[in-house]
């Protein structure tokens, strides 16, 4: 029985010289450049490479002013004292093939961190993680705009073909925020790490380059200054937006 094909091919199958089925052509690809810290600048939030120095910024919003809940699936303490709040920052900085960065207000104020991943640049694949926002920028449209401010520069900057979000099966705050974000559900990675003395399935989304044009434009429509009322209550939902922007594109 064959088995069947995943997301991401073509409509016809193609096979090589011994009739076996081959994946699509990538035409003319020669990988793309390495992903680096860089400063990301949006309407409500602003991004810059990560330094030591930051925790200044970072310490207090993230966490004597923020709910202990935010570091429960991240293996550092919610009470953490200054120094080992610096010690953290540097364990950013150290992961391999990593690009964290700092997430700060328009004015400048610390607000949070997010990294860029496992970068494969050959592959053109990227992970997003390493995410901690304070209490002060979750669920806000600065939190979104930061997001999309990164899925941006990896499609329409470096012309990365996957960008990746992963997060522990039990935090569904994390799950949550990948699909309103449009990245799709891939399956869940048992028994993958053990952290805090404790087991985690690994949950895997994606975006594909086929897919960003789609969700480029419903970023753009929830962005738009027209999409929130003057107390700046969103008008239109970004699930809202990405789902009418799929059945454009699926009728078209």
């Amino acid at each position: 029985m064959s088995q069947p094909r995943g997301p991401g091919y073509g409509s016809t199958m193609r096979h090589n010289d011994f009739g076996q089925p081959i994946g699509d052509a990538v035409p003319g690809w020669e990988g793309r450049a390495s992903v680096i810290p860089t400063t990301l600048v949006g309407r409500h939030v602003r991004l810059e490479p990560l330094t030591a120095a930051h925790a200044d910024l970072l310490y207090g919003p993230m966490v004597t002013a923020s709910d202990p809940r935010n570091w429960t699936y991240y293996p550092y303490p919610p009470d953490m004292s200054r120094a080992a709040f610096e010690g953290f920052l540097v364990d950013q900085l150290n992961r391999p093939a990593a690009a964290p960065h700092a997430v700060l207000s328009p004015t400048g104020a610390g607000l949070g961190v997010a990294s860029f991943l496992r970068n494969d640049p050959a592959n053109g694949v990227v992970e997003v993680g390493g995410i901690v926002f304070s209490s002060a920028l979750q669920r806000t449209t600065a939190a979104t705009e930061a997001l999309i401010l990164m899925a941006r520069h990896i499609f329409d900057d470096l012309g990365y073909r996957r960008y990746e979000w992963k997060c522990d099966s039990l935090n569904e705050p994390s799950r949550a925020a990948a699909a309103r974000l449009g990245f799709t559900y891939e399956g869940r990675f048992r028994q993958a790490m053990v952290y805090s003395g404790r087991n985690r399935d690994t949950d895997w989304f994606s975006i594909i380059d086929s897919e960003w044009p789609t969700l480029a434009g419903a970023y753009d429509a929830w962005l738009a200054p027209e999409n929130f009322a003057p107390d700046g209550a969103q008008r239109r939902s970004l699930g809202a937006l990405i789902a009418q922007a799929r059945g454009a594109t699926a009728a078209g």
